[in-house]
């Protein structure tokens, strides 16, 4: 029998998924594309999570408008809003789930499996000063 869904738990049950698919993908994809979001830049984004346009635009400022909107718009899209829906088909919340997670390794294991992770994650040396204003990159040598 159908039951009445209690709005708290679930809401609460779907942004923890939606959000760690969300930044799970962020992560990765910025890697990917050396784009240097500090923990800083997650908080922000973590604070307006409801609203694709605020991370959007705000995405814009550190990355650029291509990134901002094609994946980052995009990935929110999808586990934010997207996601939100299995959660109400009592029964096949578990499935859709693990359908999501499965694409989403797929996905990311393609898309890095040539990935060289100790060069992708080493500091270079070669930075000299503070970063510019308006996120202008570094002066480097």
């Amino acid at each position: 029998m159908p039951q009445k869904l209690k709005a708290g738990p679930q809401t609460s049950e779907i942004s923890y998924f939606a959000l760690f698919f969300f930044f799970y993908m962020l992560f990765r994809v910025t890697t990917l594309r050396n784009f240097d979001l500090h923990p800083m830049n997650y908080f922000f984004l973590a604070s307006s999570a409801v609203s694709i346009a605020l991370v959007a635009s705000y995405l814009r400022l550190v990355t650029g408008a291509r990134f901002a909107f094609r994946e980052a718009a995009l990935g929110q899209f999808v586990y934010l809003v997207l996601f939100s829906y299995a959660f109400f088909f009592r029964g096949f919340t578990g499935l859709s789930i693990t359908i999501g997670a499965i694409a989403t390794l797929f996905v990311a294991m393609q898309a890095t499996g040539r990935i060289r992770w100790s060069e992708a994650f080493a500091t270079p040396r070669h930075i000299i000063g503070p970063v510019g204003p308006l996120g202008e990159p570094p002066i480097r040598q």
